[in-house]
């Protein structure tokens, strides 16, 4: 699983990173512990956490969450907000898990700072006024969904469910390593993202990392900031469904 938290322009002591490592920590228990169906054991991590630290639905930080789980028969995929999951069948096809609902909200906000340029958090007004459009559409229908304070969400998550033995390897990262091929076209498509990953994880997130600094202003590609965080687990598969080789990042 990867779990990435969102930066807020407020200081406060929980913040994104804070949920992303307790509902982590949350969730690999419950994946050690309970089975059935990832959207709910996700909302019940996220009741839990909710419950134990009294999270405000709409005031709580927040984290994306992507999942792969896998047995000899079925590797099951789950991804809440913009950690997409990748897939590469024995054939050489890419499969793709991806949530992309808060990129269609707060429009007007993120045109001005792509026209303006640069970094839109070096702009704490900016900023904020991006963030707060962002709220106002959070875990609500027609916006999009995100783990917070609000169990719900993770019913809204974007699912699927594979054969194992139809693929070779899956990849899951945050977005700001999947922007290489999304936003910069560095790798040029998912084929040559996934090539690196296998390799070596390390030398896709230097990749990207250093097709950013290529842009140390943010004037080829607008952004919120110069760095996103970046990481990623490499799972490779097996053709006799032993147990896979799994490289993390």
């Amino acid at each position: 699983m990867v779990l990435d938290g969102a930066s807020q322009p407020e200081t406060a002591e929980h913040d994104g990173g804070w949920i992303a490592e307790i509902l982590g920590r949350e969730i690999a228990h419950r994946l050690r512990h309970q089975g059935g169906d990832l959207r709910q054991l996700l909302a019940d991590a996220i009741s839990a956490v909710a419950e134990w630290h009294q999270l405000i639905p709409g005031q709580a930080p927040s984290t994306t969450v992507s999942i792969v789980r896998w047995d000899d028969q079925a590797v099951d995929v789950l991804v809440l907000g913009d950690s997409p999951v990748i897939g590469l069948t024995r054939e050489g096809r890419i499969r793709r898990v991806e949530d992309d609902r808060l990129r269609r909200v707060a429009r007007q906000q993120r045109e001005r700072i792509a026209e303006r340029g640069g970094f839109g958090f070096g702009d704490g007004n900016q900023w904020r006024q991006l963030v707060d459009a962002e709220r106002a559409h959070r875990n609500q229908p027609g916006g999009y969904w995100i783990a917070e304070a609000t169990p719900a969400a993770a019913h809204q998550a974007v699912r699927a469910q594979w054969r194992r033995d139809e693929f070779e390897a899956v990849v899951v990262m945050t977005d700001g390593v999947s922007a290489g091929v999304q936003r910069y076209h560095q790798p040029p498509d998912w084929q040559a993202a996934m090539e690196l990953a296998r390799t070596d994880p390390r030398s896709l997130v230097d990749f990207v990392h250093d097709t950013e600094a290529g842009d140390p202003d943010g004037r080829r590609w607008p952004r919120s900031k110069r760095h996103d965080d970046k990481a990623l687990a490499v799972i490779e598969f097996s053709r006799n469904h032993g147990r896979p080789h799994e490289v993390a990042e």
